[in-house]
């Protein structure tokens, strides 16, 4: 009687043909035909997302909130965003994952016009988070649907479709404000029809349910220890992505824009975080990672001031400053995810998904309160002076990494892979999972790797040092 082993994970592609160049376009038409009813859901339900988020923004404003209770209620958002990570996946493995979106759909649908029914600050925080929490579960559903759907041919390239959906969708969502006047109810409902509408197409697919496991989960402080840096930059781009996303709309109208503008405006950032990650992300596959992140760094501190500066330029010039100011800004929780891998075993990269996940949301929740209290005191342009000194401090603490800890990165370096800004965990932990198994090429053709842990294939070129409690 033959045992079937399975294969271990080093070894798990080699089992898969590597399609020529021919094949593989064949092979990611195959497999988008069962993805394709949930790009078509997410694309409604990123519009409907983009749009809420700037309209609450500009409404707020209207109805003369105050900077400071604004950023209370955005961050809100995040705050459930990060709670509904952890339960949604849980909430699947009980009633599967078609009730769970439902339910969810349908909350987040009901909450946006409960914040047209009460314009009040605390019913707008209350839906907030329900909303923030009704995404995040939506989001563990559709990622987990494309993770299932993906193969080890297969998996990036979806990713990347399913990266440039989302912007896309979020960017094309604030041109929505122009659609109608703000201040009545008009797009409220737009938002609550194209999010009930993204449901149909997913609850109509015949794909089977896939499988949602929670990955065990390493500490934020031994994550902090191995890799001081890119846990920062993780926590400080929750900072950056919560701020622009919770409070871009309101810095737009008090800096005097008109709603054509403002839409303009919020288009143009998240449009330019979609085209400049690929560009940044190959080149820190090609050279230190760590002087890529600093450089962006800089750079993005010195775009905000740009930016700042060109809100009240003519709109060619406003947006081009306003994408390049987005495309360096969303670049950096990609690029830090990316060194994060680098500095971890592959073993040990599904356990800190959670941990990143935590730094990130954490980040996200802080930042739309600390630049609405700064903008309380000094006005609208607190905004870009916030997000600057956010970048210049982190990239002084990058430079002191870098300048006192040595590099302890693994043998073969995580490859960069596009992560939107706004992902659940079950979203991170498939993504992460791209870096160990994403290469198309078989194992024993890639030159330095073992095959496996029985010592079949070509030894590695140089051991692995022992890892530093302080490597960043």
């Amino acid at each position: 009687m033959e045992l079937s082993v399975p294969p271990s994970p080093a070894r798990r592609h080699c089992h898969e043909r590597d399609p020529g160049p021919r094949d593989r376009p064949r092979v990611l038409l195959h497999v988008g035909d069962g993805v394709r009813p949930l790009f078509v859901g997410l694309a409604l339900l990123m519009l409907g997302n983009g749009l809420q988020g700037s309209l609450l923004g500009v409404r707020a404003s209207q109805e003369a909130f105050g900077s400071g209770v604004i950023g209370l209620i955005m961050a809100a958002f995040f705050a459930g965003f990060l709670l509904g990570s952890v339960w949604s996946a849980r909430a699947l493995r009980r009633v599967g994952y078609i009730r769970v979106f439902a339910a969810l759909a349908a909350m987040a649908s009901v909450a946006i016009l409960v914040q047209e029914l009460f314009v009040v600050p605390v019913a707008w925080g209350l839906m907030r988070f329900v909303t923030g929490l009704c995404f995040a579960g939506i989001y563990v559903v559709s990622e987990s649907w494309l993770n299932n759907r993906a193969t080890n041919l297969t998996r990036g390239r979806l990713l990347a479709v399913y990266m440039v959906v989302m912007y896309l969708g979020q960017g094309g969502g604030q041109l929505l404000l122009n659609v109608a006047d703000p201040s009545k109810a008009d797009l409220f409902i737009l938002s609550s029809i194209l999010i009930s509408v993204a449901v149909v197409p997913l609850l109509l697919s015949a794909t089977p349910a896939p499988d949602v496991s929670l990955a065990s989960r390493m500490s934020v402080s031994r994550l902090c220890r191995i890799s001081p840096f890119g846990a920062g930059g993780v926590f400080v781009a929750g900072l950056i992505n919560g701020t622009i996303m919770g409070m871009g709309a309101v810095y737009a109208h008090d800096a005097g824009l008109s709603v054509a503008r403002i839409a303009l405006f919020m288009g143009a950032v998240i449009c330019g975080g979609a085209l400049l990650q690929w560009p940044l992300g190959r080149l820190s596959d090609r050279m230190d990672r760590r002087w890529v992140i600093l450089g962006v760094t800089f750079a993005a501190a010195g775009a905000s001031m740009l930016a700042y500066r060109a809100t009240g330029w003519a709109t060619p010039g406003m947006l081009a400053s306003v994408g390049l100011f987005g495309g360096l800004s969303f670049a950096l929780h990609s690029l830090n995810l990316a060194h994060t891998n680098d500095c971890l075993e592959p073993s040990e990269m599904l356990g800190a998904s959670s941990s990143l996940v935590l730094l990130l949301g954490v980040g996200s929740v802080i930042g739309p309160l600390a630049v609405g209290a700064v903008m309380s005191q000094v006005g609208a342009a607190g905004f870009f002076w916030w997000l600057a000194a956010v970048q210049l401090i982190f990239g002084l603490f990058g430079l002191g990494c870098v300048r006192y800890f040595a590099k302890r990165g693994s043998v073969a370096p995580s490859h960069y892979v596009v992560v939107p800004s706004q992902t659940s965990s079950v979203g991170v932990a498939a993504i992460e999972d791209v870096y160990a198994t994403q290469d198309d090429e078989p194992a024993h053709e890639r030159p330095g790797e073992a095959l496996d842990q029985r010592g079949e294939g070509a030894e590695r070129e140089e051991p692995r040092p022992a890892r530093s409690s302080e490597t960043p």
